[in-house]
């Protein structure tokens, strides 16, 4: 494969060190040339501006089949040189002793070489995202956080020692072999999977992650699975898929929202995360809604006529809950008043209000998954052994319970309606609606915007056609959005 080096003036580079070095003017002007072999080209003119000569290097090599490094895309992401909060923690996990020793470090990085040993590990994650030849880090402590900007280095810009290093390492680029982009292939969408490897019950298993990125392949969607400390530019992918468990003061929702800014296609959205991630926006919306639910008040307070009212209209036991929680967590049943009194003070500590709700106890409650208002897939969870929740957090052996696998057809209509109007109250995206049944009546206990979605549990009886539906549905939004 020829190579040819792209800059604004020759005399940056001479012709002695380094072979096939041309301007831009000769490469404009002079290519592609009839019979020519196949070509890359390392593009080395400034390209900051929009517009300016590096960047219609970079779109004339593309449209002339050329392999060019950066890419357009990869100028245009550079572009927008601030990473978001939620790649700062890649940094801190990257930097030498948990920081930097200078206020300010900056170094260059060459071919994804760095200038500064100690950042290399960074420097080796930021090529690959950004694959450019010259690029600039530059960190600087800001409110107990790492400010991070990043962006593209002209030749002019490298002192001296620099310029000897660029000056090896372009000549081991030029005769080295370049990987081969497997997005090349057939894919026309990017979209990033959010996963957090260390997450103790994920919404979804190694093996259903598998098998969405699989799904979306099909679809002509490249997927990749990502921590949020690999996901440094939301601006790369087309579509977001939110495999962590949601919060709202958390990056989860941070990246839901700066995704759907950007324009990309996002499940959980914002708007879901904000309404499920809160039970007292949730039962609120019910008793306006009219979705059938167990009796709930929403509690501001803890003095003795509080107490009173609470033993007078649900007896026990009872239910408290915090507004925020997630796969039975901040949930407790309450046996008597002396409990009642110390669990709600123990919450009132962290949440200015607190949730009361009837306990109404089931062998099993259904989950419901809608996606954009229709029923995919449904379950029952069985509780966990010698507990009153699905999810015993106390017990590792016992941790959770059994489960059925069901067509929606087999679910009770009185069930599957009770989940499509609660979903409704939230979004059209994707949702879990857990449900008790009792003498044929429906209760919803709340709707989760990122429901369990595990191999061999939930595709139990869809298979792989569980997951090519959702996949599915990704590919109608993007292919709304293009319109």
């Amino acid at each position: 494969m020829r190579t040819l080096i792209v800059v604004d003036d020759t005399a940056l580079l001479s012709d002695e060190k380094q072979a096939g070095v041309i301007s831009f003017s000769t490469y404009l002007h002079d290519y592609p040339k009839l019979n020519e072999p196949r070509t890359r080209v390392i593009n080395l003119c400034e390209s900051q501006r929009y517009l300016s000569k590096g960047y219609y290097c970079s779109l004339l090599a593309e449209a002339r089949h050329h392999r060019v490094l950066p890419s357009v895309k990869t100028i245009n992401a550079l572009r927008n040189s601030e990473q978001a909060d939620e790649g700062l923690q890649l940094i801190e996990s990257t930097l030498p002793d948990g920081g930097v020793v200078d206020p300010v470090k900056s170094c260059a990085i060459l071919f994804g070489r760095c200038t500064e040993p100690a950042l290399q590990g960074l420097a080796t994650g930021l090529f690959q995202r950004f694959p450019a030849p010259l690029l600039k880090l530059d960190i600087a402590p800001q409110a107990n956080q790492w400010r991070v900007t990043l962006r593209q280095l002209s030749l002019q810009e490298l002192n001296a020692e620099e310029r000897e290093q660029f000056d090896a390492v372009l000549t081991v680029q030029t005769e080295a072999k370049w990987k081969q982009d497997r997005n090349d292939k057939k894919y026309r969408w990017e979209m990033a999977i959010l996963v957090d490897p260390e997450e103790q019950v994920p919404p979804s298993n190694a093996g259903a992650i598998a098998r969405f990125i699989k799904a979306a392949a099909k679809l002509g969607i490249h997927a990749q699975a990502l921590s949020v400390h690999e996901l440094l530019d939301i601006n790369h992918y087309d579509a977001l898929f939110i495999r962590e468990t949601t919060a709202i003061d958390h990056h989860t929702y941070r990246l839901a929202r700066r995704a759907e800014e950007q324009g990309l296609v996002v499940l959980d959205d914002p708007n879901s995360i904000l309404r499920c991630c809160n039970k007292v926006f949730l039962h609120d919306a019910f008793n306006y809604q009219k979705v059938p639910s167990l009796k709930t008040q929403v509690l501001n307070e803890q003095d003795d006529r509080t107490l009173d009212a609470l033993e007078n209209d649900f007896g026990y036991p009872l239910v408290l809950k915090m507004p925020e929680g997630s796969f039975s967590k901040g949930v407790f049943k309450v046996k008597g008043r002396a409990e009642l009194k110390s669990r709600l003070a123990e919450l009132f500590q962290m949440s200015d209000l607190v949730l009361a709700q009837e306990y109404l106890f089931t062998d099993y409650d259904w989950r419901i998954g809608v996606l954009d208002g229709r029923a995919i897939y449904a379950c029952r969870y069985y509780m966990a052994r010698n507990h009153w929740q699905i999810y015993n957090h106390g017990s590792k052996r016992f941790f959770s319970g059994g489960f059925d696998c069901l067509p929606t057809f087999e679910v009770p209509k009185t069930v599957l309606d009770a989940a499509l109007r609660a979903s409704k109250v939230v979004g059209d995206g994707l949702y879990g609606v857990d449900i008790k049944m009792r003498d044929n009546r429906a209760y919803v206990l709340e709707v989760n915007d990122n429901p369990s979605l595990d191999y061999k549990i939930e595709d139990a009886y869809l298979g792989q056609e569980l997951y090519m539906q959702i996949m599915a549905e990704f590919l109608r939004r993007l292919e709304n959005r293009g319109r």
